[in-house]
């Protein structure tokens, strides 16, 4: 599974890549809403959240803008970055009534499964603005109540999202922006400095986590759990780096303005990330019994493959096909001494699993 971007047809003009001070906050609500995506600022979730214990409940209010489904607002519309928050909180409060359901209501909704109503039949009373609500509604109460007050009065929940914004701004994002800038803006320069030199598929391959060139032309692909093809040109494409969005890499390809992905700097990466097929391997690798008993062996100790068939009562042939399995699923490191080659457990890597994988091997 995974999203492919087609970026045939784009010349330097057309590439962006900028920090966002609105695309942070947003990210850093995402890890405030679910906090199990983000076990890894599990400490700094706690600081925010009791910075201002009063933001709670607008906050949660507010959460399916910036839940699973990140809601388009919060994404550039134009190639000018960086920008500053109070800049790209001024273009959201300039939006027209129809232009702000245009970008929130697909996010209210969260799924892109579900058709959402032309902005302009979404007026309170209307079928198709009772239809939406109850669309909403049977994703999740909270949905619901949120696609209520939007179509009721658009314009009043601009100025609420806008003004809970502000309050997160000033009760933990701006500290914590001022140390966060300066790091996105010197890697978004040197990305610049990449797409002025170099095919952008070219660029985002090496940037992007989990990406690949496929086939002919400037196709990139990125390794996500939906099916998707999106043709960026004629739009530009703006790149927008992030130090709270991981593990997440989010394609933004509705507007017609242009196509946005967010995605984390290499410094917020906590231990690389696995492409699809490669836990596939590693958990289809702990699936065989005689390979987890073969795991238990090298837990201890640096081991032989001659001793391992030993312990095991198997044979050399069989213990050797089973530890290149488990080695090339980057579960097993095997090393020369001499003439004897020993392997052991790649027990970092095991953890990533999951502590509970890794329990269950030293059981």
């Amino acid at each position: 599974m995974s999203i492919v971007l087609d970026l045939g047809g784009l010349g330097p003009a057309d590439l962006a890549a900028g920090s966002s001070a609105l695309s942070e906050l947003m990210a850093s609500l995402h890890v405030l809403a679910e906090p199990e995506h983000h076990p890894e600022a599990t400490d700094w979730a706690a600081r925010a959240i009791a910075a201002d214990p009063g933001l709670r409940d607008e906050l949660s209010f507010f959460a399916p803008l910036w839940a699973r489904f990140r809601c388009r607002v919060f994404f550039p519309c134009a190639v000018s970055l960086p920008a500053s928050l109070d800049e790209e909180l001024a273009a959201i409060a300039a939006q027209s009534a129809e232009e702000f359901l245009e970008l929130v209501a697909p996010g209210v909704l969260g799924t892109t499964a579900l058709p959402v109503p032309p902005a302009h039949e979404l007026r309170a009373g209307t079928f198709a603005a009772e239809d939406y609500a109850r669309r909403c509604l049977r994703r999740s109460y909270a949905r619901g109540e949120l696609a209520r007050h939007l179509v009721a009065d658009p314009l009043e929940l601009r100025d609420r999202l806008l003004t809970v914004l502000r309050a997160a701004d000033a009760a933990f994002f701006a500290e914590d922006w001022r140390t966060l800038r300066p790091v996105l803006e010197d890697h978004a320069r040197e990305v610049r400095r990449r797409l002025a030199a170099r095919p952008p598929a070219e660029v985002l391959s090496e940037l992007l986590p989990t990406a690949a060139r496929v086939g002919p032309g400037e196709r990139v692909r990125l390794d996500k759990l939906q099916i998707d093809e999106v043709k960026v040109a004629p739009r530009p494409l703006v790149l927008v780096p992030s130090a709270r969005v991981w593990p997440h890499l989010t394609v933004k390809h509705e507007h017609p303005s242009c196509v946005a992905v967010q995605y984390p700097v290499p410094a917020a990466t906590p231990g690389g990330q696995l492409t699809l097929r490669d836990l596939h391997d590693r958990l289809m690798a702990l699936t065989s019994p005689a390979r987890m008993e073969l795991c238990r062996h090298l837990l201890g100790e640096p081991i032989t493959t001659s001793e391992l068939a030993a312990r095991l009562g198997s044979s050399e042939p069989q213990v050797s096909r089973a530890l290149r399995t488990l080695r090339d699923a980057g579960l097993v490191r095997s090393t020369r001494e001499g003439k004897l080659v020993r392997h052991r457990l790649a027990t970092d890597v095991i953890r990533r699993l999951g502590n509970d994988v890794l329990a269950t091997v030293a059981r």
